[in-house]
């Protein structure tokens, strides 16, 4: 009787490939599971192409509601993006599947876990530390890391061995999608001086042909959550498609970056993110109103921290349990409402408000009702200041280099 292995099944050309390879390499009895993250329409096309290709049994396992519920939305708490552009859509989503695979596994009594990752990616790191923290006596296999085939070679292989597969040479993008953002590479992406052709975009309209009008949308949170779109009430399966739509429209939500990748190496990626930026810089303005200072600039610290995090696969850590912590605790009051106007490929922040807002008008307004009193700023001032006027007088002013020297240092003597 074979080994049977979980295999996580995008219906792709590299898990397509792999279900056959699997079988002629390893002779696994391959059960393929795809989990619902916002990333397929079809998925009863899904599966039954999983069975034509050799699945002994193919699950499809509805988890969105988990997706957003424990994944996006600590994430959004968190303001989590990585080197300040990507939402980190696809990183986010890996850890989920993780456990869904395991559990599967698990389940039907499997030795053996495989993905559809390359040697290249990020992706075989999360899908690898996420299986040895949660059931590290699972064998792991990442059949595109171990074949050694171009892209061309493997729809070559799938040609031969008459798997369908839903790219071409002539259109060789390799697509990620979830609800959060959808990922595009390989092909013309591939060069960073190209500009991305308009046919690789999926959710977003170019910003010369999005509408000629803007949209005002409002956006309201509670304790950080988003929990309506202009007054009405959504979960947050919804919300997030609606967003996506809405604002897709509008252009919102392309990004171009240069990633430094975990494995060490730079990569040109195509991001598509409606939601995800709209609801980023809506979140951020909230914070804005209802964090004092000192909150703000440490969060902004641990934002970059819990970000590399999602990105390096280290959703299983006790380090993300201790950073989730604070997040969470720091989300009490930032509830309110943000407007903001969708136009030609920008979201603009037009508008906030909430019941724990720390902006005081009757402390901020020049106008009548003014009740900041400014001669108290004169003390203020004095001890302020008082450590560099103390330091200025005994060490400065007797600098025969004069007060510039400090910003200007003396040449050094020639040799």
């Amino acid at each position: 009787m074979s080994d049977k292995i979980v295999l996580a099944y995008s219906g792709g050309l590299d898990t397509s490939v792999a279900v056959k390879w699997l079988k002629e390499k390893y002779g696994y009895d391959v059960i393929a599971v795809t989990i619902d993250v916002g990333n397929e329409k079809d998925f009863t096309a899904v599966r039954e192409k999983a069975l034509k290709v050799g699945a002994i049994k193919s699950l499809v396992i509805d988890a969105k509601e988990l997706f957003v519920k424990y994944f996006i939305w600590p994430a959004l708490q968190a303001d989590a993006v990585y080197e300040g552009v990507y939402p980190l859509a696809t990183a986010l989503s890996r850890p989920l599947m993780v456990k869904l695979l395991v559990d599967t596994a698990l389940a039907e009594g499997a030795s053996a876990i495989a993905h559809g990752c390359t040697g290249k990616g990020n992706d075989q790191v999360r899908f690898d530390v996420g299986i040895n923290a949660l059931a590290p006596e699972l064998k792991i296999i990442a059949p595109a890391r171990e074949w050694g085939m171009t892209r061309e070679e493997t729809i070559k292989y799938a040609k031969k061995h008459n798997i369908p597969v839903p790219v071409t040479v002539s259109s060789p993008y390799s697509i990620d999608e979830c609800l959060w953002g959808r990922a595009i590479e390989c092909g013309a992406l591939e060069d960073p001086w190209a500009e991305p052709p308009e046919e690789a975009y999926g959710w977003t309209k170019s910003a010369d042909k999005a509408p000629a009008k803007p949209q005002y949308i409002e956006i309201t949170f509670k304790e950080g959550i988003p929990v309506a779109i202009d007054g009405q009430e959504l979960d947050g399966v919804a919300l997030i498609q609606q967003l996506n739509e809405t604002a897709g429209k509008h252009g919102v939500g392309r990004i171009d970056h240069i990633e430094n990748r975990l494995v060490g190496i730079k990569s040109r990626e195509i991001y598509e993110a409606p939601a995800a930026t709209v609801l980023l810089q809506a979140h951020q303005a909230l914070e804005a109103m209802t964090l004092a200072k000192d909150q703000l600039r440490f969060k902004q610290k641990l934002t970059i921290e819990y970000s590399d995090l999602i990105y390096n696969g280290l959703w299983f850590s006790q380090h993300n349990r201790d950073l989730s912590a604070y997040i969470q605790s720091s989300q009490r009051f930032v509830t309110g409402t943000v407007r903001l106007k969708l136009f030609k490929g920008q979201s603009t922040v037009v508008g906030r408000k909430s019941p724990k807002s720390l902006y005081n008008l009757s402390l901020a307004t020049y106008d009548k009702g003014d009740q900041f009193d400014q001669s108290a700023a004169v003390g203020f001032i004095h001890l302020w200041g008082l450590p560099v006027k103390t330091q200025a007088q005994v060490q400065l002013l007797g600098d025969t280099q004069g007060p510039l020297s400090i910003i200007a240092p003396k040449e050094e003597e020639p040799y």
